[in-house]
């Protein structure tokens, strides 16, 4: 193996999301990868960070039946109708504001799932296995306001 000196540089891109219904994976990989040949990087590492409690950050497979399986998973996990003290609007008295809505279960769900991912990037491209798939998966019901996903390219 051989190691050169590179000049280490960074790119940041905003991406925003607008989804449909709630769950809902989006895939973002194609708009990760317009910003990846963007950037110019070649070898470095790709982070993906959503700047929402409510939307997550996560790599699986694009596969209609296996992403259905997964709100399923999701309902099961955090059921929409369960009783949630975040949603006691009567007792919270913090971080509330005129258009809050019951979102508790959103909340939870974002546990499992996480704020981003970290991709090597090979190359100039992304060293995703065969299958994977970027997407931010929207938790909330309220989910006609975009989504900002922030994606920092970093390396030479």
């Amino acid at each position: 193996m051989r190691v050169t000196e590179a000049a280490i540089s960074a790119c940041v891109f905003t991406l925003h999301v607008h989804s449909t219904t709630e769950p809902e994976f989006i895939d973002i990989t194609p708009d990760v990868e317009g910003y990846i040949s963007r950037s110019g990087i070649r070898n470095g590492f790709c982070l993906v960070f959503s700047r929402h409690t409510t939307a997550a950050v996560t790599i699986q497979e694009n596969e209609p039946l296996l992403l259905q399986d997964l709100c399923e998973l999701l309902e099961r996990f955090s059921p929409r109708r369960a009783s949630y003290r975040h949603n006691d609007f009567a007792v919270r008295t913090v971080h509330m504001h005129e258009d809050e809505c019951p979102n508790g279960h959103s909340h939870c769900r974002h546990v499992t799932l996480g704020s981003s991912e970290t991709i090597p990037i090979i190359d100039g491209e992304l060293a995703l296995g065969r299958w994977q798939r970027i997407f931010m998966v929207e938790l909330d019901e309220e989910s006609d306001k975009p989504r900002e996903i922030l994606v920092q390219v970093m390396g030479a």
